[in-house]
């Protein structure tokens, strides 16, 4: 099985970024691209930039690993209660090719913040607006209070959080197949 992970943050400090990485080491026996959102960068978006020179190679690179992806794992970044203008960038143009970005693909759809929401308003967008771009969205999970929860070297540290986040990821698994 093949997965395709991003966070969708650009930063190279991204703590969403780290709790995928947390989440890939549940997933050893598949096959894992994971690209950092900063590969993926892209022009701001215009549909005068369009016309003057199509879609940037970085659209077509993200719809590819999500094509070629029999599932998909992303912890997004939440800048002032929505997607981070990375991710929004990126998405804009990879629509502009192809309007099912997901490709129906299963997704475990996850977030984290410094707060105690834990990137609530970007889960919750993301989980009404994902499917109608064709995500198949089987499980989420939100990390509130990321510095105080979670350890870049061992992961959740927090108990209740970290059963949180096995039960998502075991629903995921389930739902792909997966033991």
């Amino acid at each position: 099985m093949k997965i395709f992970a991003f966070a969708g943050s650009s930063s190279s400090t991204s703590i969403n970024h780290a709790l995928v990485a947390a989440t890939l080491k549940h997933f050893r026996d598949c096959t894992i691209e994971f690209i950092p959102l900063k590969e993926l960068e892209a022009p701001l978006f215009s549909v005068d930039l369009e016309k003057e020179q199509g879609h940037p190679e970085a659209a077509f690179r993200f719809l590819k690993s999500i094509e070629e992806a029999d599932a998909l794992i992303c912890s997004l970044a939440e800048h002032n209660r929505s997607y981070s203008a990375a991710f929004k960038n990126l998405f804009d143009w990879a629509s502009r090719v192809n309007v099912k970005v997901f490709q129906n693909k299963p997704m475990l759809l996850m977030s984290t913040s410094p707060g105690g929401y834990g990137g609530g308003n970007v889960m919750k967008e993301a989980s009404t607006f994902f499917p109608q771009f064709a995500a198949d969205i089987k499980a989420t999970f939100s990390l509130p209070k990321f510095h105080e929860t979670f350890d870049r070297e061992q992961g959740i540290t927090d108990e209740a959080q970290k059963e949180l986040h096995l039960l998502a990821i075991q629903t995921f698994k389930a739902s792909i197949g997966l033991p």
